[in-house]
């Protein structure tokens, strides 16, 4: 089997970081918000024991689709919580939650993975999505990732259609102390890139970070130009560069990101998936509806405004912080 890149190679041990501490208490404190509602509203639906068993799997539903799980995913996941239940586990509201947890988890892990990335001596990541979704802010959160795997970093200020998207990315790159590949306002994003890759060959940078413009009028410019970047890549990177998309969502926005993402996803090829400001919502469950409806993985989830607040997605440990299940 080919060796993969840290990013990859590290994934268990993400995995694991999380359950003993300092990733998971991230990854909760996130959720708290979607997470407090949910508890509330499954211990409310078994409190009065002398409820019908199908008013408090209707309770249940509410409060998924409350998290804006979606009504679909909202109803197989009763469907399938029901289909798992013995006698009298109706009235407790940890075993109930303990099930959804397993369901939530079969449903994120039934979506297609994040395509291995193999070990290069570069990677390129196109980092896409509308201005205000938090791009800006999770491109450096990636780049904060890298740096702490050992890796040396450059940002790419390829979205040349405002100038304060290149300001931004050279704050950050002030911040982070990684160098930032720019030219003007209204150049040409390919040729941004071009520059990128001659730097990085000249100074052995391993990850180009490249922001890319942040709208979506219609998806015929889109794609032109990413595909444009994607040809400089593929001419200027060599056969030992690989490239990645990903798009950043912002998760405030709830269910209604589906959408947005259905459009890039019918514009563009998307790797993964980035959920920015997840620490700001009620609405966590839409991570599920994402899976399930659009078969796009998650790559990682933002819990916070600084660099280090990046949590790798794992699908066991989202559904476990998401339903206030396991360690504390």
């Amino acid at each position: 089997m080919a060796e993969e890149r840290k990013d990859v190679a590290v994934e268990e041990q993400d995995a694991a970081a999380a359950e003993r501490g300092g990733l998971w208490r991230r990854l909760r404190q996130g959720l708290t918000k979607t997470r407090t509602q949910l508890v509330e509203r499954i211990g409310a639906a078994v409190e009065d024991r002398g409820v019908a068993p199908e008013e408090v799997l209707a309770a249940l539903e509410e409060a998924l689709i409350s998290a804006d799980a979606g009504v679909e995913t909202s109803l197989e996941l009763i469907a399938r919580v029901r289909g798992g239940l013995r006698p009298g586990e109706l009235a407790d509201p940890l075993r109930l939650r303990e099930l959804l947890v397993d369901e939530v988890a079969i449903l994120l892990l039934d979506a297609p993975p994040m395509p291995r990335i193999p070990v290069t001596t570069r990677l390129v990541t196109l980092v896409i999505g509308v201005n205000g979704s938090g791009k800006t802010t999770s491109i450096a959160k990636l780049a904060r990732r890298s740096l702490d795997l050992g890796e040396s970093v450059a940002l790419v200020a390829a979205d040349t259609f405002r100038a304060a998207a290149i300001e931004q990315l050279v704050v950050w790159g002030e911040r982070l102390g990684v160098p930032v590949v720019r030219q003007g306002q209204g150049s040409d994003p390919a040729a941004v890139v071009y520059d990128a890759l001659q730097a990085a060959r000249a100074r052995n940078i391993s990850h180009l970070i490249v922001d890319t413009a942040g709208r979506l009028h219609t998806k015929k410019p889109l794609m032109d130009e990413l595909a444009k970047i994607g040809r400089v890549v593929a001419r200027e990177g060599g056969e030992d560069c690989a490239r990645r998309t990903l798009l950043v969502l912002d998760a405030t926005a709830g269910h209604n990101v589906l959408r947005q993402a259905q459009e890039f996803q019918n514009a563009v090829p998307i790797d993964g998936v980035v959920l920015a400001k997840l620490d700001g919502t009620a609405k966590g469950g839409m991570v599920v509806s994402l899976a399930r409806d659009l078969r796009l993985p998650v790559a990682f989830l933002g819990v916070g405004e600084g660099a280090q607040d990046l949590v790798p997605f794992n699908a066991r440990e989202f559904a476990k912080a998401l339903l206030g299940t396991g360690a504390e």
